[in-house]
């Protein structure tokens, strides 16, 4: 049976990095804040930076794609943030308007064993020392309170809960073609309740063959990567307030008690506690 297709969305307009210079941390300045506000549909093109860097959103949604070196997308609501490691090509999109909050934090900062990227939960105590350390609207910290400040939220990070919210994809130039396109078709619609059999059918592919392509090239089963998939879908959707209920269903649930099971069992916690708990 066919899936329905559904066009493809309109590439955003890529952007430059620019004025980066003015934030790059040193030694004796290693956390740097860069405060911007983004409209719906911004794309930063594929870049790297020789420092670290964590993505953060005050407000709205981001999507980050990093490489390290297999390709990794994630969904950022504003209540969890990416680090991403020195070096690791990177892309951000902005899905929903966004208080865009980029901390650059020098290589020699970066917490010991963090060579790769992954997401961590913004405390309440991280998110206002990014905001005492943001000069965006109004004075610079003295240099005495910056160190402090610096140093307090570079351990703040270093002792962050951490949560397995990344989707991996296929390499984008030497991945399997129909299994990208596969992974790509599932994001766009994640509501759609197909077997794998009807998405590799559509791919031109056997229900085996996509089977292993999903275990050779990305280390896990379908059943589990739509799981993350899904994962990164419904925190957004929580972050703004919306129902259960209307969750459950945008990610393909029949019932509530269903998507709150596979919720729970996957955080930890209910679809509830992330929106009454975690200020998403």
């Amino acid at each position: 049976m066919p899936r329905p297709s559904s066009p493809l969305p309109a590439r955003p307009a890529l952007i430059s990095v620019d004025g980066i210079n003015a934030f790059t941390p040193s030694p004796a300045r290693p956390v740097r804040v860069r405060a911007r506000s983004m409209p719906a549909d911004t794309h930063f093109k594929p870049h790297r930076h020789g420092w670290a860097q964590l993505a953060y959103c005050a407000s709205g949604i981001l999507q980050v794609t990093a490489s390290v070196p297999d390709e990794v997308t994630y969904i950022v609501p504003p209540s969890r943030a990416v680090w991403i490691a020195p070096g690791a090509l990177h892309a951000i999109n902005v899905l929903e308007a966004a208080e865009f909050r980029t901390l650059y934090i020098h290589a020699r900062a970066t917490p010991a064993g963090w060579q790769g990227c992954r997401v961590i939960v913004v405390s309440p105590l991280l998110r206002e020392m990014v905001l005492a350390l943001d000069a965006h609207d109004g004075p610079r910290p003295s240099a005495a309170r910056e160190a402090m400040l610096s140093s307090l939220l570079i351990d703040e990070i270093t002792h962050a809960d951490t949560q397995p919210l990344g989707v991996p994809l296929p390499h984008a130039e030497h991945g399997d073609k129909r299994l990208r396109a596969l992974c790509e078709a599932v994001l766009r619609a994640p509501a759609e309740r197909a077997t794998l059999a009807e998405w590799a059918a559509d791919m031109g592919a056997s229900e085996r063959t996509m089977a292993r392509l999903f275990r050779d090239e990305l280390g896990t089963s379908y059943q589990q990567w739509r799981q993350q998939a899904i994962l990164a879908h419904a925190l957004p959707l929580l972050a703004r307030g919306t129902p259960v209920s209307q969750v459950a269903a945008a990610s393909g649930y029949a019932s509530d008690s269903a998507f709150s099971a596979m919720f729970k069992a996957a955080m930890g916690q209910s679809p509830s506690y992330f929106q009454n708990k975690n200020g998403l």
